[in-house]
C-alpha cells in the first residue's frame, strides 16, 4: 500500500446479522484489510456477539468495538468487555466510546445532555482500568470508587472517541487515541478535525499523534457508471436524516458543506425531494457522491481515498453493501497491493 492512501478497514453495523458479519470480517482479514469497526446503534443488535464472533474468525485484523456510550454502559462495565474481546483475539482489539444519539437516550430516560464531562469520565475510567490500575474517580456524570479488574488487561488497549463538536474533538486530543469522524462529513470537514485534535496533542503526556478515522460507504464495481448510481442511492438514504440533524446541531451542518460547494438550498432541496419519493440517482450530482462516498473501480475508490489521506484521515472505515460485498472487498484489497 502506497504511503498517499489511508488504511482500509471495514465498518460493521447492527443492521447486519453477525453471521454476516463474519462472512465479511474474513474476507477483510483475507483482503489485507487493516480493522474491522463495528458501530453500535440504539435499539439494533448489540455488536458484542458479532465482534466476539469475528475475532475467533479471523487473526490477523484488528477487532474495533463501539461506538459505545457511557450512559446506557457504564466504563466499568466497558472496561470488563473489551479487556476479555481482547484476550479473545489476542491482542487485536480496540475501543471507541462517544454520547450517543441523544434522541435514544430520551427514549430511555436518560440525560444525555452536556456530553463531554461524561465522556471524560468515561475515559479517565476506561483508561486506568485497561492500565490494570485500581481507580478512584468520583466524576461529574460517572465514578469509579476503588475499582480494579479482576484480571490483568494488555497494557495499551486502544480507545477511540468519535463526535464532532470542538470540544469533543480536543478531548479525543487530550485523552484519547484518535477521533473517529461520522458518515456524511466532508474531506474538507474530517481535515479540520484532524488539525483541532492534533493541535492539542503535543501537550498531553503520551506525545503520540492520535489516528483520525472516518466511516465512508463503498462501492466497487467494474462499471464506473453503475458505480456512480449506486452511490448516489446510498448517500441518498443519508441525505434527508443528515439533514435534519444539521438544523439542530451546527457541527453537523458544518460536516455536509465544508468544502463540497454544494449550498444550504441545494441540500435542502434535494432532501425534500429524497422525501418525495423521488431516486436518488437521478436528483444528486456528482458533488455528493464525491464528498460522501468512495465508488468506481477499485482503481478509482483508491483514488479518492488519497483525498483522506491528504486532509489528515489515517484510517477509512468503508461499509460494504449488498450480497456482492465479500467480492467487492476481495477486489479492493487486490488493489491495494498493486
Amino acid at each position: 500500500m502506497t504511503s498517499d492512501l489511508p488504511k482500509i478497514g471495514l465498518r460493521l453495523d447492527g443492521s447486519i446479522p453477525p453471521h454476516e458479519c463474519v462472512e465479511l470480517a474474513v474476507a477483510a482479514d483475507k483482503a489485507g484489510l487493516s480493522g474491522v469497526w463495528f458501530a453500535e446503534n440504539a435499539f439494533a443488535r448489540g455488536i458484542w456477539p458479532a465482534a466476539a464472533a469475528c475475532a475467533v474468525a479471523t487473526s490477523r485484523i484488528h477487532i474495533h468495538a463501539g461506538v459505545f456510550n457511557p450512559f446506557n454502559r457504564h466504563p466499568t462495565m466497558m472496561a470488563m468487555e473489551i479487556g476479555a474481546l481482547d484476550e479473545l483475539s489476542n491482542g487485536r482489539a480496540s475501543i471507541s466510546i462517544g454520547a450517543g444519539i441523544i434522541g435514544a437516550s430520551t427514549k430511555m430516560g436518560i440525560d444525555a445532555e452536556k456530553p463531554v464531562p461524561a465522556l471524560r469520565d468515561a475515559l479517565i475510567i476506561l483508561r486506568g482500568l485497561l492500565n490494570g490500575e485500581e481507580v478512584n474517580h468520583v466524576g461529574p456524570r460517572f465514578s469509579a470508587k476503588k475499582v480494579k479488574l479482576d484480571y490483568k488487561p494488555r497494557p495499551g488497549i486502544p480507545i477511540f472517541l468519535a463526535g464532532r463538536g470542538n470540544l469533543t474533538i480536543k478531548l479525543a486530543g487530550e485523552a484519547a487515541d484518535g477521533l473517529l469522524v461520522s458518515n456524511m462529513c466532508s474531506a474538507g470537514y474530517a481535515g479540520r478535525s484532524a488539525e483541532l485534535m492534533h493541535s492539542v496533542r503535543p501537550h498531553t503526556a503520551s506525545g503520540t499523534a492520535g489516528s483520525v478515522i472516518q466511516y465512508m460507504p463503498c462501492i466497487v464495481n467494474s462499471s464506473s457508471l453503475e458505480a456512480f448510481r449506486d452511490a448516489k442511492r446510498i448517500v441518498g438514504e443519508m441525505v434527508p436524516r443528515f439533514w435534519a440533524l444539521g438544523q439542530k446541531v451546527p457541527s453537523a451542518k458544518d460536516a455536509l458543506l465544508l468544502g463540497t460547494d454544494i449550498s444550504e438550498d441545494d441540500f435542502a432541496a434535494a432532501a425534500s425531494d429524497i422525501n418525495s419519493g423521488r431516486d436518488p440517482a437521478d436528483i444528486l450530482d456528482e458533488r455528493y457522491a464525491v464528498a460522501f462516498s468512495i465508488y468506481g473501480t477499485a482503481e478509482e475508490c483508491l483514488a479518492l481515498a488519497k483525498r483522506y489521506k491528504a486532509a489528515g484521515v489515517d484510517e477509512l472505515a468503508l461499509t460494504f453493501s449488498g450480497p456482492s460485498a465479500p467480492h467487492e472487498i476481495a477486489t479492493i484489497g487486490k488493489a491495494m497491493k498493486i
